[in-house]
């Protein structure tokens, strides 16, 4: 696991070995144990590079790496799973390797097939290859959306990096907020790919591979697509079969990303994801697995570190747990510097605590990531398929009676949740699920300050699936929704809350549910193997069944939150209104001020619960507070490598 970076010269200025060198020192927590950097012989392109040691621990695994003649230079970021497979194949076609690594596999690979060698990669990889005999930078990402990779245009260069803030440190490069991204941030929480937070700034999409030629010609294309079939075209399996298919799957997925020269150990929500994760490495593993969970101090809704011990007391695990206090919130500056801006999912908070405590145990983390958008494990999948069968007129007569009664101080409580169902069921499907999810969404307009929202683009509250719906035409509603989450919350949220965490305290962490021979698998089984009434991840669960404690099995979804609601009306209740309710606080250019104090006043009666909207106005205030110094290329704080 890695940090790469680098430019491509159009406008005959050479590449700079140090402004290459700067922007690949932004990127130090994610690669403390060594650096490499590489400028071509006409000076058109750089490339940096910062390494985690996880295979092959010798210098000999260093990037950039050439092949024998320089001619290909490889800059990765990752893990290549299936590098031993393709190594023997290299091998026996003549190629000469010289280290162990995974990323000298690409370089011959590439040899031998050109950028279409990408399709033939499994694993999780953002990966940069120049080409000087052709003059040729081809960019790609992995399928899923695990590693990232951001691009920077304009007219005299193009760079890229494994996180925004390496384009910080380049004096060519010039750094803008894009107004029209902030409505976006607000509907979702983040701001969905391939935009980003800056002007002229992109995220290559998962499962994408980029060329781009020395004149500047780009083009990009997807080598992989995730298909669900159509409702008319589902294949019928029996369901010992399906099970036997899954986890004969999701045990190869897990030993496959057993590989690493340095300790390993799994993180442990006490879910079915991650119980399953840990009960197949126990039995793959000689020792104990090191497994590690974190709970939360203040409200008894949001802690699963009881269930947590349930797992570790059965598979013997060699466990550590970690609690989380109102103080978690001063992390809110740091979170936002390693996200390159505002992010909405406040899980980040515990997810960087327990990446941070983990890392002084392990360097590799196997994480459940991916479970519940593969098996359909969330509640708003079985609240969508139940919408779609209830008449309209029942929906709006109980969201009328709904309505009058108080609204649960706990966004969980189970009457919080069946008023925002039935508050959208007059909306079709996917406005339905999109306002589900929404930190704001019917209240955006009041949100945006009327001449702000004069100044931006039509604002398109399906922006986040627009491209997809063709795709979504003809499958069943479950479907739908699985392949709406696939491509928007799970790599635009979920794996960027579990990349920027982890590597923000340089510890890797790898998804066996993400694997794609499992993910293709499992998307063409029936829906009622996923979900069955309000039974989730139907088909995992009878997979796993002697691995499942009882306990596990019985026990609902809960999520990995964190209970803000209780935090901002107690020990963070002073924080919260210096910020938001500061008379020179920055977002009152772009948003309502007495929208946002209605906000804070109401969340501080107990009338209503607005802990994620709060959290969601906390970190871009901050953001826009830290900009200014960020662009101005002054160092910033070192992460040291312990």
């Amino acid at each position: 696991m890695c940090g790469i970076c680098g430019e491509l010269r159009f406008d005959g200025v050479q590449a700079d070995r140090g402004e290459v060198i700067g922007m690949r020192d932004q990127l130090l927590h994610r690669g403390p144990d060594s650096d490499g950097v590489y400028v071509s012989p006409r000076g058109r392109v750089g490339l940096g590079f910062r390494r985690l040691r996880i295979i092959d621990l010798t210098p000999n695994a260093g990037q950039p790496m050439a092949n024998e003649d320089g001619s290909v230079q490889v800059v990765f970021n990752g893990e290549i799973y299936n590098y031993l497979e393709l190594r023997r194949e290299l091998v026996a076609r003549g190629h000469r390797f010289r280290s162990r690594s995974d990323t000298e596999t690409i370089v011959h690979l590439y040899e031998e097939k050109g950028a279409d060698c990408i399709a033939d990669l499994e694993g999780m990889f953002a990966i940069a290859i120049w080409d000087e005999r052709t003059q040729r930078l081809t960019l790609a990402r992995d399928r899923a959306g695990k590693k990232p990779l951001f691009v920077y245009r304009s007219d005299r260069l193009l760079a890229f990096a494994s996180e925004m803030k390496s384009f910080f440190a380049h004096p060519d490069i010039v750094i803008e907020p894009d107004s029209d991204a902030v409505p976006y941030y607000f509907i979702y929480g983040y701001v969905p790919a391939p935009a980003t937070f800056y002007k002229r700034v992109t995220e290559l999409e998962p499962a994408s591979l980029m060329t781009v030629e020395a004149d500047g010609r780009t083009s990009t294309r997807r080598y992989w697509q995730l298909r669900y079939p159509p409702e008319d075209d589902v294949r019928a399996i029996d369901r010992r079969e399906a099970a036997a298919g899954v986890r004969e799957r999701v045990e190869r997925a897990v030993e496959r990303r057993l590989m690493s020269d340095v300790p390993l150990g799994a993180f442990l929500s006490g879910g079915v994801d991650s119980t399953i994760v840990v009960g197949v490495m126990s039995r793959l593993m000689r020792e104990p697995v090191k497994t590690f969970s974190i709970g939360f101090e203040g409200d008894p809704n949001y802690d699963e570190t009881s269930y947590a011990r349930v797992v570790a007391e059965r598979f013997k695990t060699d466990h550590t747990e970690f609690r989380v206090s109102p103080s978690a919130i001063d992390l809110v500056e740091k979170l936002v510097w390693h996200h390159d801006g505002p992010f909405g999912d406040s899980s980040a908070v515990p997810t960087y605590i327990v990446s941070k405590l983990t890392r002084e145990k392990v360097t590799v983390v196997l994480t459940g990531d991916g479970g519940d958008e593969l098996f359909a494990g969330y509640l708003r999948f079985y609240a969508a398929v139940l919408s779609e069968r209830i008449p309209t007129a029942v929906g709006r007569a109980a969201h009328a009676l709904l309505s009058q009664v108080p609204v649960p101080g706990n966004d969980r409580h189970w009457l919080a949740r069946v008023q925002r169902f039935f508050r959208s069921m007059s909306l079709p499907l996917y406005d339905r699920m999109t306002r589900w999810n929404a930190l704001f969404f019917e209240d955006l307009d009041a949100l945006l300050r009327p001449d702000f929202t004069r100044s931006l683009a039509p604002i398109d509250r399906l922006r986040y699936i627009s491209c997809e719906m063709p795709l979504m035409d003809g499958r069943s509603t479950l479907s739908k929704v699985l392949h709406a989450n696939f491509k928007s919350y799970l790599p635009d949220d979920l794996l960027v809350k579990a990349d920027r965490c982890t590597m923000a305290n340089s510890l890797e962490a790898r998804s066996p549910f993400l694997d794609r021979e499992l993910v293709e698998y499992v998307a063409g089984l029936p829906d009622h193997l996923k979900l069955h009434g309000r039974r989730t991840k139907v088909i995992l669960r009878d997979a796993f069944a002697d691995l499942l404690p009882p306990a596990i099995q019985r026990r609902g979804k809960m999520g990995f939150g964190v209970p803000l609601g209780t935090w901002f009306r107690g020990d963070l209740r002073d924080y919260m209104r210096d910020l938001l309710l500061a008379p020179d606080a920055r977002y009152r250019h772009m948003l309502s001020a007495p929208f946002v104090e209605s906000l804070v006043s109401r969340h501080l009666s107990g009338e209503v619960n607005y802990g994620h909207q709060l959290w969601s106005l906390l970190c871009f205030e901050q953001w826009l507070r830290l900009l200014p110094a960020w662009t101005r290329r002054v160092p910033q704080p070192a992460v040291h490598a312990r």
